[in-house]
């Protein structure tokens, strides 16, 4: 596993056990036939070291030989992409005192093997029949696709009611933007509804990665419903973080992971969301009038590479000082000439009037 966080590692084997894969299909069939199984996932040093007697086998894998291998009593060890089976009938003797909360033996054995070896671990329950994954302590029960699909359409109806928030607070920012009236409210509500879409699309997508080869069209409902939200949520980052490190990739980045950071309820006080980006973290100051340097605007603007926009809004430094840039004061500009800078003040002069109409209808 690459996966950085308990987090991401679930998802990984969530990905591995969904349905349509063969691993899962072996899973449904041991289920089915009700004999259970401990199943580990992956072969190093630290599963060498819990793992006792078994047989080492070697072979592919396939569902049919995964179903047959668990009448035996003993756990089967597979590679760590579930590719293999390295072993079978393996006593796994974990560390008796790593704390568990589980009860029964097979459950509480698969707890205390993730823990002592960071290895994940199925466990099939023929008493309980269900399918539970043990990741780093973490436990997480596969449900069946029906009640995993009806929770995935009820967030992706919570997520289409946020993105048209969302639009409507990035809209209304733009069109203060132009007018030079934005506070640092505004950007705020812009960041904290971004976040909040951040936050359900990553709930429905844990649900599209849990349900496979069952949650393509979800996939691709999701993917279309918050297209470009990350590029704006990135843009907005740079537009308003403090001058001296707005060039800084690091600084935009540890702005993002602020922002990432703060809890749903944290994420409800703009103050909190303020001082992520840099602004100060009191209720007065989030009447305090502020200006974007430019790039959610200069975004807007087709067929302009970025390099070019970079160059554009560090030359004239804030979005005002843009909109009244003539021809003549973009080409100026290191890599832009005449008919470059034509398509600038054109496009900009378009995007700004569409704007302020949109304001007033």
């Amino acid at each position: 596993m690459t996966a950085d966080t308990p987090e991401a590692r679930v998802r990984d084997v969530l990905r591995l056990v969904a349905p349509g894969t063969a691993l899962r299909d072996g899973l449904e069939r041991i289920l089915r036939g009700r004999t259970g199984a401990l199943i580990v996932l992956g072969w190093d040093r630290s599963v060498e070291q819990v793992a006792n007697g078994g047989f080492v086998l070697d072979v592919g894998f396939s569902a049919t030989r995964l179903r047959e291998l668990s009448k035996m009593d003993g756990a089967i060890i597979l590679d760590t992409g579930g590719h293999t089976i390295v072993r079978a009938a393996v006593q796994l003797v974990p560390d008796p005192s790593l704390p568990t909360e589980e009860t029964g033996t097979r459950h509480r054995t698969a707890d205390r093997v993730s823990r002592q070896t960071h290895s994940p671990v199925i466990s099939v329950s023929k008493s309980m029949n269900l399918i539970a994954i043990y990741v780093d302590g973490r436990r997480h029960v596969l449900e069946d696709t029906a009640g995993i699909l009806s929770r995935a359409n009820q967030g992706l109806a919570t997520l289409e009611k946020y993105k048209a928030r969302l639009d409507e607070v990035s809209s209304a920012l733009s069109g203060l933007e132009i007018e030079n009236l934005a506070t640092v409210r505004e950007v705020c509500l812009v960041a904290q509804r971004a976040q909040m879409v951040r936050i359900i699309r990553q709930e429905v997508d844990n649900y599209v990665v849990e349900l496979g080869t069952e949650g393509r069209l979800l996939a691709l409902q999701l993917n279309e419903l918050v297209a470009g939200v990350e590029a704006d949520r990135v843009l907005l980052v740079r537009d308003y973080l403090v001058p001296a490190q707005y060039r800084k990739k690091r600084a935009v980045a540890k702005a993002l992971g602020e922002l990432d950071a703060l809890s749903e309820p944290d994420l409800l006080d703009l103050t909190k969301v303020a001082k992520a980006l840099g602004f100060p973290d009191t209720p007065e100051a989030q009447e305090t009038s502020v200006s974007p340097r430019g790039f959610r605007l200069m975004a807007r603007v087709p067929r302009l590479p970025e390099v070019i926009v970079d160059r554009v809004v560090g030359h004239f430094g804030s979005l005002p000082k843009l909109l009244a840039a003539t021809t003549e004061d973009l080409q100026r500009v290191e890599g832009v000439g005449e008919a470059r800078a034509r398509h600038i003040r054109d496009g900009v002069s378009r995007l700004a009037e569409s704007t302020l109409l949109e304001r007033l209808v």
